[in-house]
């Protein structure tokens, strides 16, 4: 018997790869082993990336909030821990987004905590 080779199958698999490389430089974008090497190694740093993102907006938001409680004479740490205390359920991407762009409704904040 004859040996069956699944080309259909094949060639999806790797058009699928040649379009994940759309836009990639030079042989990365046309050359299915040079574009498999590279896509991969893209989906690995997405995945990574994913994660770091949250860490990134955490923190941004921690600096924006430590920079909205020092103009009113509190640490982050201090803000947090009263904000906390005082049973605010508001998350840090809420109050960076007050302390940045409503300032008023911050210090409103501020005055209920201390």
């Amino acid at each position: 018997m004859p040996r069956s080779v699944n080309s259909v199958a094949s060639r999806n698999r790797r058009k699928k790869i040649l379009k994940a490389a759309k836009g990639y430089f030079g042989r990365r974008k046309n050359v299915y082993t040079v574009a498999k090497n590279a896509v991969e190694k893209a989906m690995t740093y997405a995945y990574r990336d994913r994660k770091n993102n949250k860490r990134n907006f955490r923190s941004l938001w921690v600096m924006r909030i430590n920079a909205g409680a020092r103009l009113h004479g509190m640490s982050y740490s201090q803000f947090m821990g009263k904000v906390k205390a005082n049973n605010i359920e508001l998350n840090r991407k809420v109050l960076a987004d007050l302390a940045m762009n409503n300032p008023e409704a911050f210090k409103a904040i501020v005055e209920k905590v201390k």
